[in-house]
């Protein structure tokens, strides 16, 4: 071999080299390249994943400020219910005073005679009813409120349906 084929040889030699080190360079910058987009799509990611966890921190604040609001609304509506029943025992308790003095009226009603029925069947007549003190009733029942039950038209009412 001669110096000129030497020469020839290792110029070739050096070239495939030349040529491999700048595809190798070439692909080196294509992964710097890449490894760059992939920190990047990180740096994102990252981003994205802290905007969740506060979107997930607010979320659960939310939560417990509604679950709070609905304790304190159910409170309130229980709290109202609770009125109603104890303002309806009140009323119950005041309905069965007005009862009892409905029956202390009642007492003080006398039952006069019971019409005689004019024909054989066997329907009950009402009863003719007068009440003891009428004055004192009338009275008494001009200074009573509306909600109290006035016996004199309750009984005239009764003398009408037996005619």
């Amino acid at each position: 071999m001669t110096n000129a084929e030497t020469i020839s040889k290792l110029n070739n030699a050096l070239s495939t080299l030349i040529k491999a080190y700048e595809e190798l360079q070439e692909d080196n910058n294509n992964l710097k390249t890449r490894i760059n987009e992939l920190e990047d799509e990180v740096l994102e990611l990252e981003g994205a994943k802290e905007d969740l966890e506060k979107n997930v921190d607010e979320f659960k604040n939310h939560t417990q400020e509604d679950k709070s609001n609905i304790s304190s609304m159910l409170g309130k509506i229980e709290s109202i219910l609770n009125r109603k029943i104890s303002d309806n025992s009140n009323t119950s308790s005041s309905s069965s005073n007005a009862s009892e003095k409905v029956e202390e009226k009642k007492e003080n009603v006398l039952v006069l005679e019971s019409e005689p029925a004019t024909n054989s069947s066997s329907t009950n007549q009402p009863l003719n009813v007068l009440k003891k003190d009428d004055t004192k009733e009338d009275e008494s029942s001009n200074g009573s409120s509306s909600n109290k039950i006035d016996l004199n038209r309750m009984a005239s009412l009764l003398n009408g349906f037996n005619h």
